[in-house]
Order: C-alpha cells, then sequence, then structure tokens
C-alpha cells in the first residue's frame, strides 16, 4: 500500500535519493562501526512473496519442493556474507484498512476470473500478465522459513508499523521490503527487494535524508507529507483540496511544472505554514484550516507513523485492543498469553485471530466462478472451522452462564461474496465420543489419556474419528492428506472415485520424487476443474493446521505443510491420467509400494464415507480438448514409467510412501522394525510443548488385493446456480446439494 505516488517521484524525479548499494559492503560497514549488533536486515515477508516464488507453474496449486528450494538458496546467499535475517508477516488486517482490502480482493477476484478463461480458450496456464500467488503462500510460508532455522514473526497490529519498530528497536543494518511507507518511519534504511539482485547482492536504498534535502523538509515533517499525498489512513480524495490548491501556487512559481511534481508543490505548502518552533514536532501546523473531521483524521494518519519514544504525539508499544466482543469471557487467560505467544512466534495458526479478535479472513483463492458443480472452498470448510471455534469458545472450564459466544466475523473471498460486509459465523460444539474436555486440558494436559484427546477432537472436527487408530501407522503427512480427502468427500457431492484417486496418489508418490523431477512433468493441456481442486487441497491444509492447533497440537504442524503432502504439477498430471482410465499400477508409477499403500488409504477413505452414506461413483470427466490428447497422455505416461521400473523398486524399498507394515520383513523383523521406527519418531508436544506419551498405535493388516474397480456408471449431474450461488451457504451439518440453492443465513 503505502504513500501514493512517494516512491515513483523518487525514482523519477529524485534520483539522487535512490542510492545502489552493497548490502555485503553494508554488512561490513556495521560490523567496523560502534554497533554491538550483527548486521540485520528486516524482511517484510509479504513484499518478498513475489519475488520468492519464482516456480515457473503457478496456477496448478503450487510447486512447494521447488519453492523450498528457492527460499533455501536466497537465505544461504545472506548467510553466507554474514547477514541475520529476521522475518515479519502480516498476522490481522486492521479494520481502518479494511476498505483497501476489500477493493484489492474484488480486483484480484477478476483477474481469477480471467485466469480461467484463458485456460479454457488455450489449455495452459497464462502468462504473467495473470500471475497469481498459489492459495495459502503466506501462510506456509512461515512455517518454511521456520524450519529453516530463521526468526518469524507475526504481527498484531499493522505489520509496516512492527518491522519499523523492531529495526530500530535493535540496531538493524536494514528494512528490505517493498513500501513506501518506510521511507517515512524513523527507522533504519528501507531497501528495495524488487531491486535486488541476489547474485551480487546488491539493491537500492531509498535515502531519506537525502530526499529531505531535496524537497526542503526535516524528517519529522515527512509523516504529514504522506497523509497529504494520500495513504492507508487518510484516502487521497479526502486532500484532494489542499493538493489541487498547493499545486496551483507552485505552478505559479514554476510555470509549466507537470502533475508528479505533487511533492514538491506539497513540500513547499508545509514549509509555508510551519513556524520554527513546529518543524521538529511533526503536529499539524495551526494555520491548516481544516474541518474538524479531516484534522482528526490527518492527526490519526501522523500518529500512525510515529515510533515509541519519537514525540509527544508517541504511540506506546502495546498492540491495540482486541475486538471487545467479549471473547475473553471463554477462555482462560493462559490460553489467550499461549495464543498471542504461538501467534507472535508464528508457531500456530487461526486460534488467535478467533479467540482474541474473533475474527478470521482468507484472501483469494483459485476458485472459477462459472464453475457449477464444485462449491467454494469457504463453503466447503465452513463446518470444519465452526467445530473448531466450538472447540475453542465452547470447551471453557465452565459453563459461563450457558450463554453462548458472540458469532464469528468471516471475511471470506469467493465467487458471489460482494464482501459489503462480513460473514457471521456460530461455533458450533465438537462431537466427542467421550465427555468434553476443557480447552486447558487440551493445551496444557499430559499422559497419554490427553494425548488420545487431542487426537480425538482433531479428528472430530473433520468428521473422521475412525482415522485416529492410524496415528503411528502412517506417516503423519499421509494422515492428513486422507483426514482431508475425505473431508473434501462428504462436503463435496460431485467428487468422484477418479478425484480422490488423484488426490491420493501424488500424495503417495510425492515422497519419491526430487524437486528437479517435477518441474520435468509434462502436461498436454490444463484442465480448469483440476486448477480448482488443487487449490482447494493447499486450502484445506490449512484449516488442519488451525484444528491441529486449536487440539493441543496432536501432529507436529510438519504434516500439514504442503510439501509433504502436494505438488500442483503432479496432482495435476495424475488428474488427467485418472480421467483417462489409467490403470491403476501405471497411475503409481509402477510402484508397488506405493501402490498398496494407495490401495489402503483409498479403502479406509471409502469405509468412513459409508459410514456416513456417501457413495464415491466412477465419474470420468472428458476433457474439451481433443479426446486423442488425453489418449496419448495416458499411453506416454505409461511407456516412460515401464522404463525405469528398477529404479523406483530400488527407491521405493527404503521409503515407499511412509507406510509403516506391521508384521511383514524387510530383512529383519516387521514387528520390531516398526517398533524402532516408533522409537525414532519426534517427540510428542502440546501447544505448549508439555512432554507426554503418545497414544498406542493400532495395527492395520495390509491387504494384498486391490479394490474391485468402481462402477462407470454416470449419474446425473445437478448444477448449482451461479452466483450469488453462493452468497448463503449452507449451515453447519447440511451437506450442499447439487440441485438446491441454499438460502440461510451467510457464513
Amino acid at each position: 500500500m503505502g504513500v501514493k505516488g512517494l516512491q515513483y517521484f523518487m525514482e523519477h524525479c529524485c534520483p539522487e535519493s535512490c542510492v545502489t548499494v552493497n548490502l555485503r559492503d553494508m554488512a561490513r560497514r556495521h560490523l567496523s562501526s560502534d554497533n554491538t549488533t550483527s548486521p540485520t536486515l528486516v524482511v517484510d515477508g509479504m513484499a518478498c512473496l513475489r519475488h520468492w516464488y519464482t516456480c515457473k507453474d503457478w496456477v496448478c496449486g503450487g510447486q512447494w519442493k521447488e519453492y523450498m528450494s528457492i527460499l533455501s538458496r536466497w537465505i544461504e546467499r545472506f548467510t553466507s556474507a554474514g547477514i541475520k535475517l529476521v522475518f515479519f508477516f502480516d498476522g490481522v488486517v486492521e479494520e481502518k484498512k479494511r476498505a483497501e482490502w476489500v477493493k484489492r480482493r474484488r480486483r484480484v477476484n477478476g483477474e481469477v476470473s480471467e485466469v480461467f478463461r484463458y485456460i479454457k480458450l488455450h489449455g495452459e496456464q497464462p502468462g504473467k500478465h495473470l500471475f497469481c500467488l498459489p492459495s495459502g503462500l503466506a501462510t506456509f510460508t512461515c512455517f518454511a522459513l521456520r524450519s529453516l532455522d530463521q526468526k518469524v514473526f507475526c504481527s498484531v497490529q499493522e505489520a509496516d508499523y512492527e518491522i519499523a519498530c523492531y529495526a530500530r528497536r535493535h540496531g538493524c543494518m536494514g528494512i528490505l521490503g517493498q513500501d513506501s511507507d518506510f521511507i517515512i518511519y524513523d527507522s533504519s534504511p528501507y531497501l528495495s527487494v524488487a531491486k535486488l539482485h541476489l547474485d551480487h547482492l546488491t539493491t537500492v536504498v531509498y535515502d531519506q535524508q537525502r530526499l529531505c534535502r531535496a524537497i526542503g523538509l526535516y524528517v519529522s515533517q515527512l509523516p504529514l507529507l504522506a497523509c497529504l499525498l494520500g495513504n492507508d489512513v487518510v484516502p487521497k480524495e479526502r486532500m484532494h483540496t489542499i493538493r489541487n490548491n498547493a499545486m496551483a501556487v507552485y505552478r505559479k512559481k514554476n510555470v509549466g511544472a507537470p502533475q508528479e511534481l505533487m511533492v514538491f508543490a506539497l513540500s513547499e505548502f508545509i514549509s509555508s505554514l510551519c513556524g520554527r518552533e513546529e518543524k521538529d514536532t511533526g503536529l499539524i501546523p495551526q494555520s491548516l484550516n481544516l474541518p474538524a473531521a479531516d484534522r482528526f483524521l490527518l492527526e490519526k494518519g501522523i500518529r500512525s507513523y510515529l515510533l515509541p519514544g519519537q514525540d509527544t504525539l508517541q504511540q506506546d508499544d502495546t498492540p491495540p485492543p482486541t475486538s471487545g466482543l467479549g471473547f475473553e469471557k471463554y477462555v482462560s487467560p493462559e490460553i489467550l498469553k499461549a495464543c498471542k505467544e504461538q501467534h507472535v512466534s508464528a508457531e500456530g495458526f487461526m486460534v488467535y485471530n478467533v479467540v482474541c479478535e474473533g475474527l478470521l479472513e482468507c484472501s483469494n483463492s483459485l476458485e472459477d466462478e462459472e464453475e457449477d458443480e464444485l462449491p467454494p472452498q469457504a463453503v466447503i470448510y465452513k463446518p470444519c472451522r465452526q467445530h473448531i471455534y466450538g472447540l475453542l469458545l465452547l470447551n471453557g472450564d465452565d459453563d459461563n452462564g450457558a450463554e453462548e459466544p458472540p458469532a464469528i466475523r468471516e471475511w471470506f473471498v469467493y465467487p458471489g461474496n460482494p464482501l459489503k460486509e462480513p460473514h457471521m459465523v456460530q461455533p458450533v460444539p465438537v462431537n466427542f465420543p467421550c465427555e468434553r474436555p476443557s480447552l486447558h486440558v487440551l493445551w496444557f494436559g499430559s499422559g497419554p489419556d490427553v494425548s488420545t484427546l487431542r487426537l480425538t477432537s482433531f479428528f472430530s472436527i473433520f468428521d473422521c474419528q475412525e482415522f485416529a487408530e492410524w496415528y503411528g501407522v502412517v506417516e503423519d503427512s499421509l494422515l492428513a492428506a486422507l483426514c482431508l480427502v475425505t473431508h473434501i468427500v462428504l462436503q463435496v457431492p460431485s467428487l468422484c472415485s477418479e478425484d480422490v484417486n488423484a488426490y491420493l496418489s501424488q500424495a503417495v508418490c510425492l515422497s519419491l520424487k526430487s524437486p528437479q523431477e517435477l518441474q520435468q512433468i509434462k502436461l498436454p493441456f490444463l484442465c480448469t476443474r483440476a486448477v480448482q481442486l488443487g487449490s482447494l487441497y493447499v486450502r484445506g491444509l490449512s484449516h488442519l493446521l488451525g484444528a491441529n492447533c486449536a487440539s493441543g497440537c496432536p501432529l507436529p504442524s510438519t504434516a500439514f505443510m504442503p510439501w509433504h503432502s502436494f505438488d500442483g504439477r503432479l496432482f495435476h498430471s495424475k488428474y488427467l491420467l485418472a480421467h483417462s482410465a489409467t490403470e491403476e499400477n501405471v497411475l503409481l508409477d509402477n510402484h508397488q509400494p506405493s501402490l498398496s499403500l494407495f490401495i489402503q488409504l483409498r479403502k479406509k477413505l471409502l469405509e468412513v464415507c459409508k459410514t456416513r452414506n456417501r457413495v464415491l461413483q466412477s465419474r470420468p470427466r472428458p476433457n474439451r480438448l481433443d479426446q486423442s490428447h488425453r489418449t496419448q497422455y495416458r499411453d506416454g505416461h505409461r511407456a516412460r514409467i515401464s522404463g525405469v521400473d528398477d529404479n523406483w523398486r530400488a527407491r521405493g524399498a527404503a521409503t515407499a510412501g511412509g507406510w509403516r507394515e506391521r508384521g511383514q520383513s524387510s530383512g529383519g523383523n516387521g514387528r520390531e522394525a516398526a517398533q524402532q521406527m516408533q522409537g525414532h519418531r519426534r517427540g510428542e508436544r502440546g501447544l505448549y510443548f508439555h512432554s507426554h506419551s503418545r497414544p498406542p498405535a493400532i495395527d492395520v493388516k495390509m491387504s494384498s488385493q486391490p479394490d474391485q474397480p468402481h462402477s462407470r456408471r454416470h449419474p446425473s449431474r445437478g448444477r448449482y446456480q451461479l452466483a450469488p450461488r453462493w452468497g448463503q451457504p449452507p449451515g453447519h451439518g447440511a451437506q450442499a446439494h447439487p440441485n438446491r440453492e441454499h438460502r440461510g443465513a451467510e457464513d
């Protein structure tokens, strides 16, 4: 966001204020000075996402293994130069910026629609002019950086402000980002990530002092200049008259001055208003005649730039008050404290926003507004969010006088939602098979019984309690994938067995593929339905992460990271194969251990669906592109993998997708091997890192016979209504039906 036109002005009208610097040299100078701190850059993570995600494929859901490699190399360039990195990410959207947030989300919705139209017309990914970041990139990047041993913070107020505060307090070498607000803060030098040349570690610093000398202002007057130009607090149109008057006066003295010189005009205007005694205060000059409302808004805008201790208008370093909706009555002070600590350290997800703010938001996803069978992800995952809210707010140590907590305000972007106001979503109790535990027990308790309660809580949120038996039997990431795919099947009537085969086969095969192999996957064409299913899966992983945090972390957060269970290009490949009547062994790359694991996962999924009266049917989706392309792709894939069978078998004997086969020997006693593997698993932890024992693992017999082929009948396809069809999604407990337009409370 930032200050309107300021960075353009510095680059084009005041180039002497834009200085190319070498970060290695800056680090050396920092060490040679009197600084007692190591050279540190504070990185605006949100501004870097587009520069980090340079993977060729983005529309299929994200190339997450490749992305991890990119992040690792990026960090290595700085650490090899002796530069420490500290990352900040937006943790909240402040209400003063909600209108701008909504405006951007609507604009991106239009761009997403263009993406789908392009794919339908050309059958391929559009160019950079329609580039969209993969769903959930910011959320999972926080965890990716932590896994790479980086310090990561998630903000509880305006992230720019927290970044500037941190850099000033710790004497950091600079701020790396792409926001002109950093020119205004009196903090560390602002370095451009857009102009960063990683190979040489050079970039451009927007020099605040040189700017002030060029325009004739003090640093303390820059906040007023920023507000008159227009920023996130003061809308540009509110100061339209002042800017026009300033420009008119400036043009009388400088005939023919272009509009780009507005910064010079306003600077001259500010200087003419300010007396000597006002120049160092940053206050609004009394001679500036403004209506009371505009003066109040200007003062608010100036305050937003003042860091602790900078003058009489300073704001302290405490975060703003929470929503004030009374959510604190439903959790203990210990829970509130733990929520904030986990949020700030980027170890948690969702719980802080729900418990402390009473609000949750989700940005744009790749969803086709013309798709009439797949509901938006906001609708599909609403039941599990309601259970998460219920677990957090209805599981206190007492009943609070049987008073129900307020509804959670949801700002979720999806086709048909005008974003005029938040949807009010009520918490729903989690259906425990035993007595409902308190949240305090789930988060801070210890012992095997509590471990079992945590697992039960997590799987109950998705109505998949049966999967708790498989904990310790399959890899955590595969167990999470199984839970997620089952939930999608239960919530989306149009999902078919081919879709499930694509989801599960790519999750099983992913562990055997390197980032380079994933990049080399050839796709003959793209299918918009597969694009939306890929984005839906990644959004689901974030819901799994939120449910895990709410349940006291029965599973490690790594289980929900997409680089362990999803790759967009691999999924798209499996989707096209599955819908081309490909044999299962070919779908699983002729790798027998993977095939056995895939069959068992699918069998368990079908068992759970059967108990919920959900019959999964076969419905191959012929693509609008020529059938010969699909047949050639299927046959070509079969031919490719047939030449590498031996290689797969050699590599897969040790990895095999992660299945812990009980009682089956591979050079030793199978049960002993399984027990030994259990001993090497990381210790379980609760949300607050209390060590406690794991629940006993349950043996699952592996079948050597594949399931019977699914029926090839094609049931009649119902049709969802187009927008505003999703404006009022079904309430909790009601599955969306293809022939029904839901009319109820907005979510």
